[in-house]
């Protein structure tokens, strides 16, 4: 089975907006599938990921109207990787923002990784505006989640680590989140743009059930790598703006909406700590966990447990 066996066809936007947001922040944002049917809105991960075209064709366009949209300085949006006024709540008000732009009263959120921490978000700020939730390879933000994705992950991949480690000297490597930090956040593009494709390229390796050469290659092109790395890293010393456990606090807010987690079992990025603790404090919760899968949602196994979950949650146009 591959990915094409699973996934809806290919389809087109059928409208594309530049949504100015403040701050001097333009959104890219694209809408496909069925104008008339129930809003979807897909939040991409990272932060910094961008989302691409294949992500439109996880959700049934008959059904659905898919909204999709680049966060602040990720992908097509502009200013390219500014982290300056980019924050979470800066995030969540760019979300109302488009909502407000298209009309939209209420809608599905489906995020996955990054994302399903920036759906849950949305959510508590707003939970008049959604209408359920499907959330993916869980991530809450909190201090034991980033130390892992720092510390615990290098144990699996060594040698992947060990080329990671070989961009910094070697007095440096002790504090290596706030090595790159400094790195890429500097505005020459010698020092950020070695940094930044080091980086991607790690993520890369640690995020596929069965690491393929030709994967890492796709994710880690140059010219995506710096948004990537540079926004990742910018929310990671930051906390992601936003106090410790501060997600699973605010879960009174939505525990009325529909909502599937699904994740992988073999997740090495978000580990499955974070989906199990999130569904026991969530009882309304189904979780789903995919035995095949790590942490991308380029899997098939995955992308078929994703658009299986669709059918318990979607409310009609």
């Amino acid at each position: 089975m591959t990915l094409d066996d699973v996934l809806f066809p290919a389809i087109e936007p059928f409208a594309r907006h530049r949504v100015e947001v403040g701050d001097g922040h333009t959104l890219h944002v694209e809408e496909c599938g069925n104008p008339g049917g129930v809003p979807l809105l897909y939040l991409h991960g990272g932060p910094g990921n961008g989302f691409r075209p294949h992500n439109r064709r996880y959700y049934d366009p008959e059904r659905y109207r898919i909204v999709l949209f680049d966060q602040r300085g990720s992908g097509r949006s502009m200013p390219h990787a500014e982290a300056a006024n980019n924050t979470t709540q800066h995030l969540v008000a760019d979300i109302e923002t488009i909502s407000l732009r298209l009309g939209v009263e209420a809608w599905v959120i489906a995020g996955g990784s990054w994302g399903s921490f920036l759906a849950l978000a949305y959510a508590e700020a707003h939970p008049a505006r959604v209408r359920a939730l499907l959330l993916r390879g869980i991530f809450l933000g909190r201090e034991s989640e980033v130390a892992w994705w720092w510390t615990g992950t290098r144990e699996l991949f060594p040698d992947r680590w060990e080329a990671l480690m070989a961009v910094l000297p070697p007095e440096e490597r002790t504090s290596p989140m706030e090595a790159f930090h400094r790195r890429l956040m500097d505005d020459d593009p010698a020092t950020h743009l070695p940094a930044a494709l080091a980086l991607r390229t790690w993520s890369a390796w640690t995020v596929q059930f069965r690491g393929r050469e030709a994967y890492v290659a796709g994710l880690a092109a140059a010219a995506q790598s710096l948004p990537i790395a540079r926004l990742f890293v910018h929310y990671c010393v930051n906390r992601f703006f936003v106090p410790e456990a501060s997600l699973l606090a605010g879960l009174g807010a939505i525990a009325h909406i529909p909502a599937v987690i699904v994740q992988g079992r073999y997740d090495v990025v978000t580990p499955m700590r974070s989906a199990w603790d999130l569904h026991r404090a969530w009882p309304g919760s189904r979780l789903v966990v995919v035995n095949d899968a790590n942490h991308s949602i380029d899997e098939p196994d995955m992308a078929r447990a994703l658009i299986e979950a669709q059918d318990g949650i979607t409310p009609s146009p």
